[in-house]
This record gives C-alpha cells, structure tokens and sequence, in this order.
C-alpha cells in the first residue's frame, strides 16, 4: 500500500463500501457521509484526492467541490465527480466548479483503479 489518501464523499453506504474494497488495498480510504462533513475532513486530512457525489444531503458535490478549490490549504487536491448524473450540462458544472475529472455511476472497479492511478500519477 502506498501513502496516498482518497476521500470519498457520498451519501450511499454501498457506493462507500465499493470504493472502499476496490481501493484499500492499495491507498488509505477517508469517507465521509454527506458534503459538510467531506469538506471538514478535506481540509482536516489534506487527502490527495476526493470522490464527490453529486447529490448529498446538506451540501452538493459540486459546492464542496467550489469550497475545496478555492481554500488555498486544499486547492490542490485532486477532485473527481463521482456520480450517476453523466448529462453533458453536468459534467461541464462539475469542471466549472473545478473538478479535475469526472466518473459515472455505475462503474466498473478496474476502470476506478484505472481512473485513481491515472490521476495520482
């Protein structure tokens, strides 16, 4: 396992379960339940990088996401929008709110693993 952090930040408990057992073995896995909470452990844990649902109670991916980019303590972490909303005018709100990438639900967990080593590289 190497010393990298993902946090990942949706609502589902089995969306979490997933991504948990399709990376842990390989990066230490931070989850939180809903936006408020992955916000303060963005900035608490300073991970690398940050799965954001787009739909949580609270707060949305897409204003966590404004929020972690513009603090300058967690600008830098890399922001990937993980979510089943895959319509073009979404996709261009999440790079608007400054998400470096963007992966649909459902999804296969090799392409995921794929996905993270590719932007952690």
């Amino acid at each position: 396992m190497n010393n990298k952090k993902i946090l990942l930040v949706d609502d589902d408990p089995r969306v979490r379960n997933l991504v948990s057992m399709t990376l842990g073995k390989q990066f230490t896995i931070l989850q939180a339940e809903n936006g408020a909470r992955g916000l303060e452990m963005a900035a608490r844990e300073l991970p690398d990088m940050v799965f954001l649902d787009v739909e949580m109670p609270e707060m949305s991916g897409f204003d966590v996401c404004i929020r972690i980019k513009s603090n300058q303590a967690t600008a830098g972490i890399k922001v990937v929008m993980l979510t089943g909303h895959a319509k073009e005018e979404e996709i261009d709100r999440g790079r608007a709110a400054g998400a470096d990438d963007y992966f649909t639900k459902p999804f296969s967990p090799r392409a995921l693993l794929q996905k993270v080593t590719e932007i952690l590289a």
